[in-house]
């Protein structure tokens, strides 16, 4: 994740994680991206079934869900691992998380393992009763995916009305004091939506929104030439700075962060130096503590069935299984090649990443979607923007 607020309008200070040692557990989550021992944000995808069709979802979800899911029982101890090994967040995910009728159990039981419980969703399931329990249980956060306003919205859905169910939850979980933030998948078919969406989250108080770039994974593999052009992710980019900054100057307490292309913070740092930015350095010491993309390293991926996976997108890059070892066992297993690679991807990287001077900063961009690209695990990232002369 990179913080455009944080960064380019200066809502943190680069002595702000100095001060909690940079340790996971005692960073507050709008600090944790800066941690220096970098334990794992778990993302546990609970459920295969979604009640929606996205046409750009990584989990390939379904109307069902698989028979195999981890029961409750056995999600309860994955938390207990996780809570022991050290994870700070446990991001709930699906499919449609809200499926599964024991979340509330398992939100609780995160929360009372001093962990972070967050929810990822579509949003259309949260009624008054449900946001108000989640609310008493003590989740902390809800990421609410949105691709634009409601007939684009509802396109990408696959399902007409979804839009405007999502706004209900978010109106439900909002009135609970629940934290809500946006989740906007960039391609080139909504685009077009960002100032909208932007508006839309000015209008209602939405105090977070997350900026996805595509990754080439799940139902996302139809929609690689929907990909943005270099050329239109620098002008998505400088769009989201301007309005970023625009809010943060009107007194509005909001962050706006851009996820899945490591790119993005090179590209803060350089278009503050060309503008005589005093903080640049200060954005820059900041980015080398953020250290890049943290596939296997800071984020971690179990399915519904319990395997386990570098990150939410990698899902043919097997690292084990909950049904046969503790996540922990798992996460720390040095005969996995993969694994160990992946915590110094650095040595690994091909073509223009091996000489780039930013790659202590993006830590080689984004695996997934350069093997997706080229079929090599370690080749170039195809969404990386910079130019030659910028890396050089």
């Amino acid at each position: 994740m990179i913080g455009i607020s944080k960064l380019y309008c200066g809502t943190i200070e680069a002595s702000d994680p100095l001060r909690y040692g940079r340790l996971s557990k005692e960073l507050p989550s709008h600090l944790l991206q800066f941690s220096s021992d970098k334990k794992p944000v778990v993302v546990w995808n609970a459920t295969s079934a979604c009640n929606l069709k996205c046409v750009h979802c990584y989990a390939s979800a379904g109307k069902l869900k698989s028979r195999n899911e981890l029961s409750t029982k056995q999600g309860l101890e994955l938390i207990e691992d996780l809570a022991d090994y050290g994870s700070p967040v446990i991001l709930f995910s699906g499919g449609e998380p809200l499926l599964r009728k024991d979340l509330p159990e398992l939100i609780e039981k995160a929360v009372k393992s001093k962990m972070r419980a967050v929810i990822s969703t579509n949003g259309t399931l949260i009624t008054p009763d449900l946001a108000m329990e989640l609310s008493d249980y003590g989740l902390s956060y809800i990421g609410v995916s949105l691709d634009g306003l409601e007939e684009i919205n509802d396109t990408f859905r696959g399902v007409t009305g979804a839009f405007k169910e999502a706004m209900k939850g978010i109106y439900h979980a909002m009135h609970q004091g629940i934290k809500v933030g946006l989740r906007f998948t960039m391609n080139k078919r909504n685009i077009g939506e960002i100032p909208k969406i932007l508006d839309l989250m000015k209008a209602e108080g939405i105090p977070r929104i997350c900026f996805y770039h595509l990754v080439y994974t799940g139902r996302a593999k139809e929609l690689m030439e929907e990909d943005l052009t270099h050329e239109q992710t620098r002008q998505t980019l400088d769009l989201i700075m301007d309005r970023t900054k625009e809010m943060v100057s009107e007194g509005m307490g909001v962050e706006v962060l851009t996820v899945d292309n490591h790119a993005d913070g090179p590209y803060v740092y350089l278009r503050m130096k060309s503008q005589g930015d005093p903080r640049a350095e200060e954005v820059l010491d900041l980015l080398k503590m953020n250290g890049g993309n943290s596939s296997g390293l800071g984020i971690g991926c179990i399915n519904w069935v319990g395997e386990v996976y570098p990150d939410q997108f990698w899902r043919h890059k097997l690292l084990g299984s909950l049904k046969e070892r503790r996540f922990s066992e798992i996460w720390d297993d040095t005969s996995n090649e993969l694994l160990m690679k992946l915590k110094n991807k650095k040595d690994y990287v091909t073509g223009r990443c091996v000489k780039c001077r930013w790659l202590s900063v993006c830590g080689g961009n984004f695996r997934a979607r350069a093997e997706a690209a080229t079929g090599d695990t370690w080749g170039v990232d195809p969404a990386c923007y910079l130019s030659d002369e910028e890396i050089s």
